[in-house]
C-alpha cells in the first residue's frame, strides 16, 4: 500500500513520509484550492510533526495560499478553525493511532469537507508525483493563531445540559489530547478526574493510543475500579475518537454510545436523520426508529459518513471506531462534544452508567477483530460464496445476514488487515458464527 490512503496520507517516517513529501503535498493542495485562500495547519505530538508542518506550510505558501499556524492541537480543534473562520481548508499533521514511527496528513477543504481518494486526494497524489510546478506570482504567509479557548467554548455550548458531580477516569494515551482536556476540565469543576497518561509523548510509552482495541483499555479499567469512578474515558492519538467504560470497568461498545446519544438528541428534534456505519449493532437502527428518527446506514469511513450527513442534513452520526459527528460541528467529528454529551446525560439521569446502557445491551457482539490475510479480496469472495447468495451485500466488503446473526468483513482503508464484526441474538450464536468465519479465514 502507498502512503496515499482512502482518507488521508499516512506511512513510515521518514522513509515514506518526510519533509520533502510534506512540501510537495502543501504545494499540490495549494494548486488544488486554486492558489488562493487561507488554510489552517495543526500537528500532533510526534517528534517529527512540527518539522512536517513547517515544510507543509512552505509548500502552501509557494502555491499562493496563506496559512494559520495552530501549533500542537487536536484534529477537531483544526476542524473548528476551518469551519468557524470559513477557511479554504485545513491540514492536520498526524498518524492518529498508528505506531510511533508513522506520520501523515489529514486534509479538508472549505466547510470541513474531507479530501479523500474520491474527493481530491487522488488528484493531489498525481500532482505530488508530477514534475514540480512553476512558482506563482504571490507567495502566501503564515499567521500563528491560538484556537483552544474558542474551541472549548464551542464544546461546552453543545453539551446539551449541565455536568454534575462525577468522578471520571481519563486515559489520554500520551496523545495530543492531554493539555486540551486539562483546560476543558477547568470549566467543569464538578468533575473529579483520575488522570492517566496526559503527557503528550509520540513514542506512546504506556500503550498505543487506539481506544477501540480492548487491551489498550486495561489501565483505564483498573483505574475506574480502584478509584470507584462513575465511568472512564479513553482517547486516541489525535483526539477525534474516544471510548467509554462503565463504573464496573466494563467496556461500552461505540455503537451503544451511538444509540444512547441518538435517543437523547432525537428527543429534542424528532424526525431528524441519524447516520451510522454498517458494522453498528441493529440496536442503533432500532433506537433511532423508536425515538422517531430516520436511520441511515452508510459505509465505514469518515468521508462517506460526512457526505451522507450533509446530503441528509443529519443531526448526528456514529461509527464503531469511536468517531461521533455533529451537525453543529460542520458535520465533523469531535470526541470532546461526545464526552460532554455523555457526561450531561449521566448527570441528568442520575443513574449508574451501566444501568443507563443496560437497555441497549440486548445483543451479543464480537467487537472489531483484525486478521492478517495474504489475499483479502479472495477471502472476501470466499466468505460471500460460503453464505450466499441470499442475504449478502457487497456495499462495503461483505455483509451477510442470517437467522439470528450477521457479520461484516471488509478490508481496512488504512492498514493491511481484514476487519470482522459479528453480532448475534445469543452468546452461543455468536460463538458458532465466529468459529465458522475463522475456519474460512484460516485458509487465507
Amino acid at each position: 500500500m502507498g502512503v496515499f490512503k482512502a482518507y488521508d496520507v499516512r506511512g513510515r517516517c521518514p522513509e515514506e513520509v518526510n519533509e520533502a513529501l510534506a512540501h510537495r503535498v502543501g504545494r499540490a493542495f495549494a494548486d488544488f484550492l486554486g492558489n488562493q485562500g487561507t488554510v489552517a495547519v495543526g500537528h500532533d505530538m510526534r517528534a517529527t510533526s512540527p518539522g512536517l508542518a513547517v515544510a507543509l506550510e512552505r509548500g502552501l505558501h509557494e502555491g499562493g495560499v496563506d496559512t494559520l499556524a495552530l501549533g500542537q492541537i487536536t484534529s477537531p480543534t483544526l476542524y473548528y478553525a476551518v469551519g468557524s473562520r470559513s477557511l479554504a481548508g485545513g491540514v492536520m499533521v498526524t498518524a492518529s493511532h498508528n505506531p510511533a514511527g508513522d506520520n501523515g496528513f489529514k486534509l479538508c477543504r472549505e466547510g470541513v469537507r474531507p479530501v479523500g481518494s474520491n474527493s481530491g486526494l487522488a488528484e493531489i497524489e498525481a500532482a505530488v508525483k508530477a514534475p514540480a510546478p512553476a512558482p506563482v506570482a504571490r507567495s502566501g504567509k503564515s499567521t500563528p493563531l491560538a484556537m483552544l479557548d474558542e474551541y472549548l467554548d464551542h464544546v461546552t455550548a453543545l453539551a446539551g445540559g449541565s455536568i454534575g458531580t462525577l468522578k471520571v477516569a481519563f486515559d489520554c494515551g500520551n496523545g495530543v489530547v492531554g493539555p486540551s482536556l486539562e483546560r476543558l476540565l477547568e470549566r467543569w469543576p464538578s468533575i473529579t478526574p483520575v488522570k492517566l497518561y496526559f503527557e503528550p509523548d509520540g513514542t506512546f510509552p504506556n500503550h498505543p493510543a487506539n481506544p477501540i482495541v480492548a487491551e489498550n483499555l486495561r489501565d483505564l479499567q483498573a483505574a475506574v475500579k480502584e478509584h470507584r469512578c462513575d465511568l472512564g474515558v479513553a482517547f486516541d492519538g489525535d483526539g477525534d475518537r474516544l471510548a467509554f467504560v462503565d463504573e464496573k470497568g466494563e467496556r461500552v461498545l461505540a455503537d451503544r454510545i451511538t444509540a444512547l446519544l441518538a435517543g437523547a438528541l432525537l428527543s429534542k428534534e424528532p424526525g431528524a436523520a441519524v447516520v451510522y456505519d454498517l458494522v453498528s449493532s441493529d440496536v442503533v437502527r432500532e433506537e433511532i426508529e423508536r425515538h422517531g428518527g430516520r436511520p441511515i446506514e452508510e459505509r465505514v469511513g469518515h468521508a462517506f459518513i460526512k457526505a451522507t450527513m450533509r446530503a441528509e442534513d443529519a443531526l448526528f452520526a456514529g461509527e464503531n471506531s469511536g468517531h461521533y459527528y455533529w451537525r453543529e460541528h460542520w458535520y465533523a467529528d469531535s470526541a470532546f462534544i461526545a464526552l460532554a454529551r455523555v457526561l450531561a446525560l449521566v448527570s441528568a439521569k442520575q443513574q449508574r452508567f451501566s444501568r443507563l446502557i443496560a437497555p441497549l445491551q440486548r445483543t451479543y457482539q464480537s467487537g472489531e477483530r483484525n486478521y492478517r490475510v495474504s489475499d483479502p479480496d479472495a477471502a472476501l469472495d470466499e466468505l460471500a460464496n460460503s453464505f450466499g447468495p441470499d442475504g449478502v451485500s457487497r456495499k462495503d466488503g461483505v455483509t451477510v445476514r442470517m437467522d439470528g446473526w450477521w457479520f461484516n468483513a471488509r478490508k481496512s482503508n488504512t492498514e493491511p488487515l481484514l476487519r470482522l464484526n459479528v453480532e448475534a441474538q445469543d452468546p452461543d450464536g455468536l460463538a458458532e458464527g465466529l468459529r465458522r468465519l475463522e475456519s474460512i479465514l484460516q485458509g487465507y
